[in-house]
């Protein structure tokens, strides 16, 4: 599958996956009431208007971008139908040939990441017939509790050829209360201890842990680094080389095209940038006012093509 992701970057020219995290506040009023006139001011009709809502941005994205990323979370709130809702979006996406990233940063002891990468990468077993879950094409995993949490997840990635983004330096404000903490690593001899961040020492592990399931250039196993923290992003680059990078924190979160220049290879591959509410509220902003609640699709259309050329130029300038 990073095989796949690489080569509709190429295709497309846009390193770019749109974050479907909708929120009800994002959802138009037209699509809620249509929805509710369904289903009522239900959890049903909730998830009714958010899978409408989703359908709209993809039929109006999907030939200008490698990728989606929907946030589990933005649908687990409204409980079991939420979760359809999610499925659904994730089977539409496919119907358009998109890479689909679950963002669900799992990560737990081994024989619960285990059911967590089978439920959401690989196959369960049902009787004499197995049967596929959520099917992602990769998921974000969170590596607190070290390989016991991982390894299960690059085993079904292994099976399905499949990928994981581990999260490394997160975009959010507070991340460095524990991702930047100095370690103290030994060196080869004595008196060669340093301290170094802890986020060095996750992506040293990540590089270790993709260089035993190859794609034909980057491994299956990626990393997360926010594009709000570009120092640590050039760092990283060079830390995890084979290693795809999923940079969020794009637009809404404060950071920009020339941000990114770092996390990019030569070649202007190994890295794909997030925006979410950037692209999907894109109507709700001054500069795509314009396209007013009834064409919200359109402005998401256009927040992408701006988004393309703001990454263009600064791989360009760099």
């Amino acid at each position: 599958m990073i095989n796949k992701l690489v080569n509709k970057i190429k295709k497309t020219g846009a390193p770019i996956v749109v974050g479907l995290d909708p929120t009800m506040k994002f959802v138009p009023e037209h699509i809620k009431q249509q929805a509710f006139g369904q289903y009522g001011e239900t959890l049903k009709g909730a998830a009714e208007a958010v899978l409408l809502y989703n359908k709209a941005i993809i039929d109006a994205v999907y030939d200008l971008i490698p990728a989606v990323k929907p946030q589990i979370a933005m649908y687990e709130q409204f409980g079991t139908e939420g979760l359809i809702a999610f499925q659904k979006t994730v089977e539409y996406c496919k119907e358009k040939d998109l890479v689909v990233i679950g963002d669900i940063k799992r990560g737990d002891i081994g024989s619960t990441s285990e059911a967590y990468a089978v439920g959401h990468l690989g196959q369960v077993q049902v009787g004499s017939t197995m049967c596929r879950g959520f099917d992602e094409d990769f998921v974000t995993v969170n590596p607190y509790l070290g390989s016991d949490g991982v390894t299960p997840f690059i085993k079904v990635c292994g099976e399905e050829k499949k990928g994981i983004f581990v999260l490394v330096k997160t975009s959010n404000p507070s991340s460095g209360e524990f991702q930047d903490r100095l370690v103290r690593c030994g060196g080869e001899n004595p008196g060669q201890e340093a301290d170094r961040p802890l986020y060095e020492i996750v992506g040293e592990q990540v590089a270790a842990w993709g260089a035993a399931c190859m794609g034909d250039s980057y491994s299956y196993v990626g990393a997360v680094v926010g594009a709000t923290y570009p120092e640590q992003g050039r760092i990283l680059r060079k830390i995890m080389p084979k290693a795809y990078i999923l940079v969020p924190g794009y637009g809404a979160q404060g950071g920009k095209g020339a941000d990114l220049v770092h996390f990019f290879d030569e070649d202007g591959l190994g890295a794909i940038v997030n925006s979410s509410r950037g692209i999907i509220a894109a109507y709700q902003q001054e500069q795509y006012a314009q396209y007013g609640a009834e064409n919200f699709a359109d402005a998401s259309r256009a927040a992408v093509l701006a988004m393309k050329e703001d990454i263009a130029q600064a791989l360009a300038n760099r």
